[in-house]
């Protein structure tokens, strides 16, 4: 890969780590600037969203920001096709707000004009996310990997197609129209996933990535439920635990977004879910980072599950401390330096730190 010299052994460590072994140190994924190379792009995560109608652009500063970045350890350039959140809500009658970074989608809709979801291969929106992937996976070719846009959880996308505060009372209302909503939103997903996957494979790339910026050698995505932050482990278990569960047993491997205190009742219910390969948390606004000793029992719950554990965000500095407490064994750090020499040095360093 081009902007990712070592990626061959890169590979083959995200591979073992979807396996839940360890080979020489923990998966680290390090972002450092380039050595000898001048900062000149101002890529973000929203830069194609902010110039959708000309993904040409976004691509090429895209490309420059690959140029500019070391990608070190299990870090790779990964070109994600981001209009939002549960963008599939556009794809089946949910109409976008976009705002410089972000996309809202809600579109509150009567149950009489959900009962006949459908795949329609002119939607406007559908025909953009193609585009993008299709033009991303040409040019990215042996330089980076295209990830997958936000299809969005199930219960997410009926949220953005009834509204949030009329879901929760349709819970309780009908809770069969939910389920059944719910149930053809998650076939709709398997196609659309589909259709994105044939279109990266038939452009020659090797394997999956999706938002969460970690690659998998087979078809894989970071499932979520947002919306579960609001009720109860019973209503998680009623409503969102068997489409879910379908999902991961679809896909090859699946990492589920557990995100905010608001979700943390939920875990043993995720933990049962024998298809789930891993868990990444996410502690929410407010609420300490990922290397706060306040979740380690939490992470040492899901290891002892066999839970594959991801950690975004940690800072570099406190990764030792990190390991000491919990196991390297099927454990993903993301991190950030400033230099590509520090980045090197905080990867020979994770090989002493590392045990299983």
């Amino acid at each position: 890969m081009l902007y990712k010299e070592d990626w061959e052994e890169a590979k083959e460590r995200l591979k073992a780590w979807w396996k839940g072994e360890v080979l020489d140190r923990v998966v680290i994924q390090v972002y450092a600037a380039r050595r000898g190379i001048p900062h000149t792009t101002n890529w973000d995560g929203w830069v194609l969203m902010r110039n959708r109608d000309n993904p040409e652009f976004a691509i090429a500063e895209f490309e420059k920001f690959c140029r500019e970045t070391y990608f070190g350890g299990e870090a790779f350039p990964q070109l994600w096709i981001n209009f939002g959140p549960g963008f599939m809500a556009t794809y089946i009658g949910a109409e976008p707000r976009f705002a410089p970074d972000t996309v809202w989608f809600e579109t509150p809709k009567d149950w009489h004009e959900l009962k006949e979801l459908k795949f329609d291969p002119a939607n406007k929106w559908w025909k953009l996310t193609r585009e993008c992937t299709e033009l991303s996976s040409e040019a990215g070719r042996d330089k980076w990997i295209t990830g997958t846009t936000d299809l969005g959880g199930p219960l997410d996308i009926a949220a953005s197609l009834r509204g949030t505060q009329q879901l929760l009372f349709d819970l309780v209302e009908a809770p069969e129209n939910v389920k059944s909503l719910s149930r053809r939103i998650t076939e709709l997903w398997y196609d659309y996933y589909q259709e994105l996957y044939k279109i990266t494979r038939k452009n020659g790339m090797e394997g999956t990535g999706a938002w969460m910026g970690i690659w998998s050698p087979e078809r894989w995505y970071p499932f979520q439920c947002d919306f579960s932050a609001m009720i109860s482990p019973d209503m998680f278990k009623e409503f969102v635990v068997a489409d879910l569960q379908q999902q991961c047993r679809y896909l090859e491997h699946s990492i589920y977004h557990w995100d905010g205190p608001g979700q943390l009742s939920h875990l043993e219910l995720l933990l049962d879910i024998p298809e789930l390969n891993g868990i990444q948390w996410v502690p929410g606004a407010g609420q300490p980072g990922t290397e706060s000793p306040k979740w380690f029992p939490l992470y040492r719950r899901i290891q002892e599950k066999g839970k594959l554990l991801v950690l975004q965000g940690v800072p570099a500095d406190k990764i030792e401390g990190l390991l000491k407490e919990i196991s390297a064994k099927g454990l993903l750090i993301t991190t950030w330096v400033q230099t590509e020499d520090e980045a090197k040095d905080l990867l020979e360093k994770a090989k002493k730190w590392t045990k299983n």
